[in-house]
């Protein structure tokens, strides 16, 4: 396994996995994972099909749970369950590849749900937040209109909104735009390059590589469940350290 570490690793990071395994049935998809991600840091996780990237990122906020290993979010263990576990996964928004907006709710009633429900915010409160984020990421006009209404860049986007609502200490997306075509990807990536901008500690399952070159601190290049290889963008993609990443970028940046 080939590191490059962060130039400021001073300060513990936000979130560790220490020791990950996980397995579906006879079939281990995660490999003694390490990995650290400080706040205000983006993380991009690369890997072909299968290599475990979408299960990693999911196993951080327990839609998983671990084999053995632990998941820490600011030093803290992520609970098995409970009003505790519920607690942190509030700090840790996500953002799927499937939009996941409710299709009978408006775009400000998506928006508005979790922070209402679930950390008691008043309505009104609730809706102003609401269309500050609406603004951000661009469909300020967009709040009374439902989900089927939208085009597939649009539903994303009130996506990463929605998630910004619970005000998260971290972001993961898991490949957020696999479902777009090339005009909706770039209309999302713009958005997340924003958050990346601002400071956002973000953690991406993602196949575009100019957003991972662009936007990231480091690459995490995952194959067959193993982290084998992790280095900033510009040495990642200019000079991979491990025959199978340049396997990978061969295949991929060739097509």
């Amino acid at each position: 396994m080939l590191y490059s570490m962060p130039a400021d690793t001073a300060s513990p990071p936000l979130l560790r996995l220490s020791g990950v395994d996980k397995s579906f049935g006879a079939q281990q998809v995660l490999h003694n994972i390490e990995l650290d991600v400080h706040a205000g840091e983006v993380v991009v996780l690369l890997g072909a099909s299968g290599s475990g990237k979408s299960t990693l990122i999911r196993c951080v906020n327990r839609l998983e749970a671990v084999d053995s290993g632990e998941v820490l979010l600011d030093g803290v263990p992520l609970p098995l369950e409970g009003r505790e576990l519920a607690r942190m996964r509030t700090q840790v928004g996500m953002v799927f590849q499937s939009f996941n907006l409710f299709g009978h709710k408006t775009v400000l009633e998506n928006i508005t749900l979790a922070p209402t429900r679930v950390k008691f915010l008043p309505k009104d409160g609730a809706r102003e937040r609401a269309q500050l984020l609406l603004a951000r990421v661009g469909l300020a006009d967009k709040a009374n209109a439902y989900p089927a209404q939208l085009s597939g860049g649009q539903q994303q986007r009130v996506a990463i909104a929605r998630a910004l609502a619970m005000d998260p200490r971290i972001l993961l997306f898991d490949e957020p735009t696999s479902a777009l075509d090339p005009e909706m990807t770039n209309e999302v990536l713009d958005v997340m390059s924003e958050l990346a901008a601002d400071g956002m500690t973000m953690v991406v399952v993602t196949h575009e590589m100019g957003f991972a070159s662009r936007a990231a601190d480091r690459v995490v290049f995952l194959d067959a469940g193993r982290i084998v290889e992790i280095a900033p963008p510009q040495e990642f993609f200019a000079a991979p350290r491990t025959e199978r990443a340049r396997d990978f970028l061969s295949k991929i940046l060739t097509h």
